[in-house]
């Protein structure tokens, strides 16, 4: 892949603080963080910010990506107004781009039928099984977790609400923006705090 876009799907109710680990350090790291709504109006997320999308849904393309980005909402859960974004996140993996869902997002790659045949979590098994999905065998009980996809699907990183750290940990070491050594050591950090972690880190 040539592009370094990465593109953060936005929308109203947005938990925007769960890909904020994430998106910082990939913007400290040489990539460009794009925002995609539904459509360039502005949307207001949990927090209360007011964000004016970088373009539309419509115009987004896997090939101009290396990687979808999807948070929680209340809207994943009231509703199938957000729909349109699991069904980018399939356009996506069928392309062979990765895409990473974290809390209520998870959901609506349920109700896509997207975790039916891969490894994946949540916030627990039984938030997801409510979706009536198929992919209950697949589910793993762990803090985030990257399917590989395989040769011909891109890579999936699921997260439940409370770990947006190991979240982005699962994108920095999909995307190579650490080596392990360093990975390991910015997940000490800011997991775990711990300050030792701080000088492998910027070793």
């Amino acid at each position: 892949m040539t592009s370094t876009s990465v593109h953060l799907a936005v929308y109203d109710t947005l938990a925007d603080w769960e890909p904020g680990f994430a998106t910082a350090h990939l913007t400290q790291n040489g990539h460009t963080v794009r925002t995609v709504g539904a459509t360039t109006d502005p949307v207001t997320t949990m927090g209360g910010m007011r964000v004016r999308p970088d373009l539309a849904l419509d115009d987004l393309r896997p090939e101009d990506s290396t990687l979808l980005i999807l948070g929680g909402a209340g809207l994943w859960d009231t509703g199938d107004s957000l729909a349109p974004f699991a069904r980018t996140a399939r356009a996506f993996l069928d392309a062979g781009v990765p895409v990473a869902a974290i809390c209520g997002a998870t959901a609506g790659l349920a109700r896509e039928g997207l975790l039916d045949d891969r490894t994946h979590t949540s916030a627990v098994s039984f938030y997801l099984a409510a979706t009536g999905y198929a992919g209950g065998p697949h589910y793993i009980d762990a803090d985030a977790v990257t399917d590989s996809g395989g040769a011909s699907r891109g890579a999936l990183v699921t997260a439940g609400p409370t770990e947006p750290v190991a979240f982005a940990r699962e994108i920095f070491g999909l995307l190579g923006v650490y080596e392990p050594k360093k990975l390991d050591a910015w997940y000490r950090l800011f997991h775990d705090s711990d300050a030792s972690a701080y000088e492998v880190l910027q070793g």
